[in-house]
């Protein structure tokens, strides 16, 4: 129990920046394209705070922490008025986009900071790291928050890529089909969120990690 309340210690401040650093991408994307609806809510904004939905951001990953379950989350919603877009299905495209583009920069920003870490580390007298000492201790602290940045962004991206509503890889799809199968697709993304609650009840989810993980190796020093 001790190393799942210190999973949560490192990794649970990581998730709710990584899922406000999305959130907030999407409203300032919006809010590029001519809607400012999310900026005017507060919704571009780096605090977890109006990002918070209470089941998805916080029971649900705390759950999954402290048990060993796996951890599923979400923020809430980014308040989008596609009225104000010159062109629907292409800014709403680039809207969605912008949440997992913006993990993917994230994922991108720590396995930098990761091998500045690795480069700095020989300049530090050998007598300073020392296993136990405050400076070992502190590196690998630090060393695994910056992996676990790259791994959980990367999820967060390939996650919600999944072509399927309510997802953003759903919007992106929509805009990227031609203007003919549009209808027959908003017929059939009805039932996205039955085929994700499927996907995640036969484990299938798990898939993703294949991807992830083959990127974070590549990624990672």
């Amino acid at each position: 129990m001790s190393q799942r309340l210190v999973d949560l210690l490192f990794f649970y401040p990581l998730f709710l920046f990584s899922l406000s650093f999305h959130e907030a991408a999407h409203g300032f994307i919006a809010n590029k394209f001519g809607d400012p609806t999310a900026r005017l809510m507060g919704r571009v904004s780096l605090s977890p705070f109006p990002h918070i939905d209470m089941i998805g951001t916080v029971f649900l990953p705390i759950f999954g922490i402290l048990t060993g379950a796996p951890v599923i989350g979400w923020g809430k919603p980014v308040p989008v008025n596609p009225y104000h877009f010159k062109d629907l299905r292409r800014d709403s495209l680039w809207v969605a986009a912008s949440g997992p583009l913006s993990n993917f920069i994230l994922a991108l920003i720590f396995a930098g900071l990761t091998k500045l870490l690795i480069t700095v580390v020989p300049s530090i007298p050998q007598s300073a790291l020392e296993p136990g000492s405050f400076a070992a201790t502190s590196i690998g602290a630090i060393y695994t928050i910056f992996q676990m940045g790259v791994i959980l962004n990367l999820m967060l991206a390939f996650f919600n890529l999944l072509p399927l509503p309510p997802l953003d890889g759903g919007t992106v799809l929509r805009g990227v089909l031609p203007e003919s199968s549009v209808e027959a697709y908003d017929r059939i993304s009805r039932y996205g969120l039955i085929v994700l609650l499927l996907l995640f009840a036969t484990g299938m989810l798990k898939y993703l990690f294949y991807p992830v993980m083959m990127l974070a190796t590549y990624l990672l020093p």
